[in-house]
Parts: structure tokens; sequence; C-alpha cells
């Protein structure tokens, strides 16, 4: 079969120098294994999708960026017929943090998130209120990289309105409670694939920092999942990705309790090269996959 790894324009403002060129690794590994693998930009209009037997999603980290054009492009997928990696109504669902609500009300605990509705007004005061803090976190629904991600404390939060306001007049937000957890304990980041758990990693953010993306100082550590958190990672891949080649569930310790952050089913960075046989569970669960997803 011929595969087409699904990237974007430009990798390098996400490269660090202590992090492996991860699809560069992975499209090698795969080769190696006799895959006919190529590397394509998920917006080049002068890509034939047709000539792929599956199209793997792998580092399209400008989506959304161009969100309309990236729906278009599923959209084209989906009528054309070529399978793509994961499902496509799995990564429409995805792409808009308001499924965190969806997987709330089906019992999960989520770190507790207030929904900014695009067009209101911010009120810092009511938003401290509502969710019991004193530190905020505010972002966009539709977002990565940290990108447009404001921490804010009640002296900040005035300030800030200035830049958030006309954000939020473009589309909508959301807010969070700061969680000190994050700077302390780190963020955990369980890696699943073909639904079954891989590995593991703890992220930590630089000094004085919150966010725990590697290009932006973070940390990685490769750690032995702990059983308690575990169990309820895998009861949400169970649950919300079950048909999916890979997944990654990246939530904070709070009283013992994993309390999700995000599940990644579009572009996650997968720690391919900080666990021994993770590129064999890669490849194996891509082989499962084509099985079971003829064309």
């Amino acid at each position: 079969m011929h595969i087409a790894l699904v990237t974007c324009q430009s990798l390098a403002q996400y490269a660090a120098p202590t992090v492996d060129d991860e699809d560069a690794l992975l499209l090698r590994y795969l080769r190696d294994k006799g895959h006919v693998v190529t590397a394509e930009i998920w917006s080049d209009p002068a890509v034939d999708w047709l000539a792929y037997d599956r199209v793997v999603l792998k580092s399209p980290w400008d989506y959304f960026d161009r969100v309309q054009e990236f729906y278009t492009w599923l959209d084209q997928l989906e009528t054309s017929g070529v399978p793509l990696l994961n499902p496509v109504a799995r990564v429409r669902w995805n792409s808009d943090k308001k499924y965190l609500a969806e997987i709330e009300q089906a019992g999960a605990r989520i770190v507790p998130t207030h929904w900014l509705t695009r067009g209101a007004r911010v009120e810092p005061d009511e938003l401290f209120a509502a969710l019991g803090t004193d530190h905020l976190i505010v972002k966009p629904a539709i977002s990565g990289g940290a990108k447009n991600t404001f921490a804010l404390t009640r002296a900040e939060a005035q300030s800030a309105i200035e830049r958030l306001q006309p954000l939020l007049y473009e589309e909508d937000f959301l807010a969070q409670p700061f969680l000190s957890q994050i700077q302390t304990a780190g963020e955990w980041s369980f890696i699943y694939l073909g639904g079954q758990f891989s590995h593991c990693v703890l992220k930590t953010p630089k000094s004085g920092d919150f966010r725990v993306q590697h290009y932006l100082g973070g940390n990685i550590e490769p750690r032995t999942a702990p059983a308690h958190l575990l169990i309820t990672a895998d009861q949400l891949v169970a649950k919300f990705a079950p048909d999916c080649l890979y997944a990654r569930v990246d939530g904070v310790e709070v009283q013992g309790e994993l309390l999700l952050m995000e599940l990644e089913l579009i572009e996650p960075f997968l720690y391919l090269a900080s666990a021994e046989g993770a590129l064999a569970r890669y490849e194996e669960a891509l082989q499962r996959a084509m099985a079971g997803n003829a064309k």
C-alpha cells in the first residue's frame, strides 16, 4: 500500500535541539519495514490524495490557523473514499476543545472549564469567581502549541483584556484555573497506539513558565505510568478513541486523580524516541489499522 504521512508547510518553529525529529524518525522506520510512505503537506493543492491507499495524520501543526480549510480538506478526503487515520469523524470532533464538555458529561473528570462564546465580553471577576481561583488560563477552543494562551492573575487581568477581547470577537475561548501542580509535579502524557497503552512521559515547564511544550523550553522525561492514573487514561481511550491509530491523553494529577487536560487525536507529538519498542508498536498498530480499514 502507498501511505501519505501528513505534515504541514514548516515544522521549524516546533523544533528543539533536545528532541528528535519524530517525522523523519517515523518515515525512515516505516520505509525500513517495507512500507511505501510519502510525506505530504495537507494544504498542498497539487497533492493527488486518490493516489494513496491510506492517509495518516502526523504533524499538520498549522490546521488550527486555517481550520475551515482543514475541514474542507477532511470533507474532500471523506467524499473521495480515501481512508484517513485517525478517522475523519474523530478528527472533526477533536478539533474543537468543546469535546471536553462531552467527555465531562460522560462522567470523566476534566480541568474545570468555563466556556467563552465568540463575541462575548471578557469579565475577569466573573471568571475568577466561577472557577474559584485567583489565577486563570484562557485559550482558544480551537488551538495548539500554546497559541494565544494567557495566564492571568487578578492584577494582570484588566491589562490583558486589551489583547484578549479582540481575539474573542473572532473565535470561542475557554477559561480554566491555573493548576500549580503543572509547575510542581508536571503534566502526564499517556501515549496509545492501536488502542493499547504504549508509553508515557512527564512534562514540566522551564522555571517561571507554565507551558510544557518542548519547543518552549519544557522538559520531557520518560516515566513508568502510575497505575492509578493509567486506569483513567485507559478508560478515556477505550470510550472516546477505540478506532484510532494513535491517541495521547494529557492530564495532571490532583488529589490522586487524573484530571484530563486534552485528548489529542489529530497531531500530537508521540515521543516515539523516548520508549524502547515504540516505533515497532506504531508500525504494528498501523498494520492492524490498514487491514481493518479497506479502501
